[in-house]
């Protein structure tokens, strides 16, 4: 039997906590056993899970004769970590546990060290804290999860399903991860990451740029066939002397910028309206359909039709 020991601290997030619960005690293998056992943990009898309190059966001991733990997220991740849970997760990583967090979780196993020199990953909106709190950790907030062998993380909120039917894949193979994911109703694989959650707004630029007339006529414009030579020329410089002096002001350079304005253009057209994706590719201003997918694809994480899947008003 293998043993999923669920860390639940002050202020844990429910969803986070109940994702790895149904998950595990609901897998079934092809002779129908149980192959998880699921053991709540808790550094004292009773948290405060924020519109209920829980009674946790188990202490940080079991985190120690666990096969897995899972650390959920918390209503405030940038709260102290008790000692005595940093030891815990420790020692327990020392005897070769495997370790995942879910969502804003990974701000309890970045505290302990154990993801530092690794990447990680956590709900998009909490990325950068989680960058500037934990520097050693390599913070990619663009992907459901991360696996990394012992040390596993998520993104938020769904994502927690993802990854514990890629645990259940780990350890029991496809089918029984497949059947898993079935009676989660949900796909084994999603496509794309969660750069497609993300509201992908420009670089800020600091008020007063010289640049900001630019970049309003850039705006205006951006659906007409731009050329760095005629950005260039707009802005009265050489395209390397624009390249340099508009990185230093905006940290990109006006290519790219113009990229992310006209893949904000086409979000809303796939979200807003029934245009083609050849039509929206030419109203927004690539010059090719292909163009604009691969554009797409790097800004957004996933295709302009699996994004109007997800996304689309109707």
């Amino acid at each position: 039997m293998h043993i999923v020991a669920v860390l639940a601290l002050d202020g844990v997030i429910p969803f986070d906590l109940s994702t790895p619960i149904e998950v595990f005690t609901r897998t079934r293998l092809p002779d129908g056993r149980r192959p998880y056992e699921v053991r709540i943990c808790a550094t004292t009898p009773t948290i405060d899970a924020g519109a209920f309190t829980l009674t946790a059966p188990w202490g940080l001991d079991a985190l120690h004769t666990a096969d897995t733990v899972v650390l959920p997220g918390c209503v405030d991740p940038t709260a102290p970590l008790p000692k005595e849970v940093v030891d815990a997760l420790q020692e327990a990583a020392a005897k070769g546990v495997r370790i995942a967090s879910i969502c804003s979780g990974a701000f309890t196993l970045a505290a302990t060290g154990l993801l530092d020199g690794l990447r990680a990953t956590t709900h998009w909106a909490a990325a950068p804290e989680l960058a500037r709190l934990h520097p050693a950790v390599e913070v990619d907030p663009t992907v459901l999860y991360v696996d990394n062998g012992q040390f596993l993380t998520s993104a938020g909120a769904a994502a927690g399903l993802d990854l514990c039917l890629h645990l259940i894949r780990r350890d029991h193979g496809s089918s029984v991860a497949a059947d898993a994911a079935r009676l989660s109703v949900m796909p084994l694989e999603r496509e794309g990451g969660q750069a497609q959650f993300v509201v992908h707004d420009q670089p800020p630029v600091p008020r007063g740029s010289t640049f900001e007339p630019l970049l309003q006529w850039m705006e205006e414009n951006a659906t007409t066939d731009l050329t760095p030579a005629t950005i260039a020329a707009r802005a009265g410089m050489s395209t390397r002397t624009l390249n340099r002096r508009f990185r230093e002001q905006t940290g990109t350079t006006p290519v790219r910028w113009l990229v992310r304005s006209r893949v904000r253009r086409a979000q809303h057209l796939l979200e807003a309206t029934a245009h083609t994706v050849d039509r929206i590719a030419a109203e927004v201003g690539f010059g090719s359909t292909t163009t604009f997918r691969d554009h797409f694809k790097d800004v957004v994480g996933t295709t302009p039709n699996a994004y109007r899947a997800a996304f689309r008003k109707r």
